[in-house]
């Protein structure tokens, strides 16, 4: 791949803003405040123009707020050892075994057989089952799942009598723009579903010592994933692409095909299903279980552990040694996902400590631009913002912001924070803003006016329902 004008800029421009801030002799802040800035000003330039990975450029504070006595080695490091950090590492593993057994598969095709071959609930059959999956596994995973059944099906289409109609693509359009906005959707419903959530998770837990659990975050995440996914099925299939009097029969034997060749559950996949089943129960009745059983002090974090632990040391043959998942399977895992947070986490304690939280706090509440306006437009700027950039380095610098934004407005952060960073996952508009909109976009069957066409309208919807969230639910939350 060609290394682009851009990147090159990039690159340069980084490290030389961060030298000329470093090097004026202007105190614009406080000596530590900025040195931050300086920092966060070289992230924010390799993140946007992607010079090198977002992952590599998690590790500068690392290595530059102890060169700069913003922190000590020691303390910036913990933020990479953070518990959240772990809470993630445990999904993915678990997400690694569901794919390693071919267990994910299996969900999806059996979600699709049971809403049925019409057209339309063919689409909504792909739409929940990839909205499901995005649940439990990355985005980008459950898309590359069902993205090949969907073209088996959608070459039904091609190979009928009629050939590839306007109908036929309006279809084509709806299922591959449907995997695509449930996946970014489907996401949103848990803590692991999408690496946004835990980095707002460990900011409140790092910063403040706020704690949302498991089970907490889905009284609000999986409603409005359910509702935006509902949103995303109208706007495709009754609104932009509608395909009303497409008719094929032989749908069913795909889905059928499919299954077939997964034959029966084998053993390995009852193993996975099993850890699988009772993490989700330990995560769901952890309130519960510490309340009977105080002296396990069960956490989201430990409860995550412990089920890549189990994944990892109990044999699916004690014979033979046979583990479902090694050491070098751990060669797929996001791991770079895993720095980001740490550097997301370090960038905020540095925000944080050296002021300049406690700064943008103080002068947006000498603007009172009002509580709605406030969160309104940053609702919006972090929707349309992350259809440029990466949503985890986007909430990674934005989201402390947004703390002294809350604190300076004077209502509790968490009301601002959690509906912002959900914003962050509702990129719809652009093929480049989300791993999902890149594969279906690859397919060949979308041009990017048609991601646009329904993107624009569903990204005013979700800002629309995450103020009707700001508004509404999370204070009746929290």
């Amino acid at each position: 791949m060609k290394y682009s004008s851009v990147k090159r800029v990039g690159l340069i421009l980084g490290p030389l803003l961060f030298l000329i801030i470093n090097n004026l002799n202007i105190e614009f802040i406080s000596a530590n405040a900025d040195g931050v800035i300086s920092v966060a000003i070289w992230m924010i330039t390799w993140w946007i123009t992607e010079a090198v990975s977002i992952s590599v450029t998690a590790l500068l504070p690392l290595v530059l707020f102890p060169m700069l006595k913003i922190m000590e080695i020691g303390d910036v490091g913990a933020n990479y050892g953070s518990p959240i950090v772990f809470l993630f590492f445990g999904g993915f593993v678990l997400a690694l075994a569901l794919e390693k057994v071919n267990l994910h598969k299996r969900i999806a095709l059996n979600i699709i057989k049971l809403t049925g071959t019409t057209p339309n609930k063919v689409v909504l059959g792909f739409m929940i089952a990839t909205g499901l999956l995005s649940m439990w596994i990355s985005n980008t995973a459950s898309t590359v799942v069902m993205l090949p059944i969907a073209l088996s099906v959608i070459q039904l289409l091609i190979d009928d009598e009629d050939g590839f109609t306007k109908r036929d693509r309006n279809f084509a359009l709806s299922v591959m723009l449907g995997i695509a906005f449930s996946a970014n959707a489907g996401g949103i419903a848990t803590v692991i579903g999408t690496p946004p959530n835990s980095v707002l998770i460990g900011l409140l837990e790092n910063e403040y010592n706020i704690e949302i659990s498991f089970v907490k975050w889905m009284t609000f995440g999986l409603p409005f994933s359910v509702i935006m996914i509902l949103l995303v099925y109208l706007v495709l299939v009754k609104g932009m692409y509608p395909s009303r009097g497409l008719v094929f029969n032989t749908s069913q034997n795909v889905i059928d095909s499919e299954i077939s060749k997964l034959g029966r559950l084998s053993r390995k996949e009852k193993h996975v299903l099993i850890i699988f089943g009772i993490t989700v129960f330990l995560w769901i009745f952890r309130a519960i279980i510490n309340k009977v059983f105080p002296s396990l002090g069960l956490t989201d974090t430990i409860i995550s552990v412990a089920a890549a632990l189990a994944i990892f040391a109990i044999p699916h043959n004690i014979k033979t040694g046979d583990f479902i998942v090694e050491w070098k399977d751990t060669e797929k895992l996001s791991w770079g996902i895993l720095i980001l947070f740490g550097g997301g986490l370090a960038l905020a304690k540095g925000m944080s400590s050296s002021g300049i939280v406690d700064l943008i706090s103080a002068t947006i509440a000498s603007y009172n631009l009002g509580v709605l306006i406030t969160a309104f437009v940053l609702i919006t700027l972090m929707l349309f913002m992350t259809e440029l950039m990466s949503n985890v380095a986007l909430v990674a610098v934005l989201a402390p912001v947004v703390a002294g934004i809350a604190i300076g407005i004077d209502i509790p952060l968490i009301h601002l924070l959690i509906p912002v960073t959900m914003a962050s996952s509702c990129a719809f508009m652009l093929p480049m803003a989300t791993p999902p909109n890149a594969i279906v976009f690859a397919s060949g069957y979308i041009k990017v006016k048609d991601m646009m066409k329904a993107g624009v309208l569903l990204n005013c919807l979700a800002v629309l329902l995450l103020m009707f969230l700001f508004v509404f639910i999370i204070p009746l939350l929290f």
